[in-house]
């Protein structure tokens, strides 16, 4: 369980992306009224020096940015998923840019973000090139805890920033029966699911009538539902891992779709 006095901790390596997330993650602090700690991890001591110079100059910029944010940095040997997830113990968020050089080089592509972000201890964002600062918070739902953990997360985002917050449950034939649902059932199911949509969010309403919220029900893939839902969003929550639509969504392709297609930051909470 992270808590409100555990700083937001990011990884970065010096290359561009990782400053943009640097960058997002000070932003992110500075709203949580929490600490910033950013962590290079080095498994080339001929590049210790180099390392130093580089979490220094992105700690001065995210000072320079944010002067409210108490900003501390560190240097790590060994390697990056372990080091990552010893940092996310103790983290209430962790934020990783989406490319870079070295270890993050294959970030979105099943290396580093995707291992850390199924097996961290706290939420972890991934930041590619966009960092849009208008636009909706879209949220994967489902009925699951996870999917529960995601929407709850998605909220006080949502919260922080003024923003709305949008709602998707995905459903797909596949995943109810073997063989197509006939017209009747179809529209059927789709109004089950959107009932059960509409009492999920009914609480979130009544509790936070400064948010509004927004409901879509996406019959097909959820990864097709949220990226086409993010066109226009400011940041993407997923559970990393779910039922119903978005069982398995951390287990395979339906991962790397979306942090490769998202254009927005992907925050994946357990």
């Amino acid at each position: 369980m992270t808590t409100p006095n555990q700083p937001v901790a990011v990884g970065v390596d010096g290359s561009e992306g990782s400053v943009r997330a640097a960058h997002w993650a000070t932003a992110e602090a500075d709203r949580r009224g929490a600490a910033l700690h950013l962590v290079l991890v080095n498994d080339d001591p001929a590049r210790a020096t180099q390392s130093e110079r580089a979490v220094h100059e992105i700690a001065e910029q995210c000072r320079a940015r944010t002067p409210g944010v108490a900003v501390t940095s560190e240097t790590a040997t060994g390697q990056p998923v372990q080091e990552l997830l010893r940092r996310s113990e103790k983290a209430q968020l962790l934020v990783l840019g989406a490319r870079g050089r070295g270890a993050f080089a294959d970030a979105l592509l099943g290396g580093v973000s995707s291992t850390v972000a199924v097996h961290a201890r706290c939420p972890v964002a991934v930041v590619g090139e966009s960092t849009p600062d208008s636009g909706p918070v879209v949220v994967g739902s489902d009925d699951s805890q996870c999917g529960q953990d995601a929407v709850d997360y998605a909220l006080a985002a949502a919260t922080r920033v003024g923003a709305d917050l949008l709602v998707l449950r995905a459903w797909h034939e596949e995943g109810l029966l073997a063989l197509p649902l006939t017209p009747p059932d179809r529209e059927r199911v789709q109004h089950e699911v959107e009932r059960s949509l509409t009492a999920q969010t009914k609480p979130l309403r009544e509790e936070h009538p400064e948010v509004r919220i927004q409901e879509v029900v996406h019959r097909g893939h959820p990864v097709a539902g949220l990226v086409d839902a993010a066109r226009d969003a400011r940041l993407v929550v997923v559970g990393h891992r779910g039922g119903g639509g978005f069982e398995g969504l951390f287990l395979g392709s339906v991962a790397s779709g979306i942090l490769h297609h998202a254009p927005c930051p992907v925050v994946v909470v357990h």
